[in-house]
């Protein structure tokens, strides 16, 4: 357990220093994703990011666990 821990840790340490290139690519501002602005308040919600990020992980989870 505390392996997948530290491997999950490390995982979200490299998407989070890699961040300012993966958002070059148009990972967060897909179509479905909720953007609201106005004046001096800003919301954002990715719906659609979240769905395809949760659809690829549990596809590798369910790779590896085989």
């Amino acid at each position: 357990m505390a392996k997948w821990l530290v491997i999950i840790g490390i995982i979200f340490i490299l998407v989070g220093g890699a961040w300012p290139w993966l958002s070059k690519l148009g990972i967060g501002h897909l179509p479905g994703d909720i953007y609201i602005e106005r004046k001096g308040f800003s919301l954002y919600f990715p719906i659609t990011t979240s769905i395809i990020i949760s659809l690829v992980l549990s596809l590798l989870f369910w790779i590896f666990r085989k």
